[in-house]
């Protein structure tokens, strides 16, 4: 068995909390994805718009992004910061 790539279950959790038109989502996306460790993590994107408590919460300080259901960034991050960050939880 390849010991290389976590299976899904022992995979970080990652959440982008984001809605339609953010900028800053699409680049926290984008410095994400630059991180170079996808096989590390499973993402998840939810549009805080579908969810009134999700919109009252985050209305002005998306993207949250969390790893493993603790908050880790909030409006920015960067690629080197996301995978260190990641690189801490397992």
């Amino acid at each position: 068995m390849d010991t290389s790539t976590p299976s899904t279950s022992e995979r970080a959790r990652v959440i982008i909390y984001s809605r339609p038109g953010c900028h800053l989502c699409e680049e926290a996306k984008q410095a994400i994805e630059s991180a170079q460790c996808a096989n590390e993590y499973t993402l998840e994107e939810i549009d805080i718009e579908s969810d009134v408590a999700l919109l009252q919460r985050y209305r002005y300080d998306i993207p949250v992004i969390t790893i493993n259901g603790e908050e880790a960034f909030r409006h920015k991050v960067r690629a080197d910061e996301f995978r260190r960050r990641l690189a801490g939880t397992q």
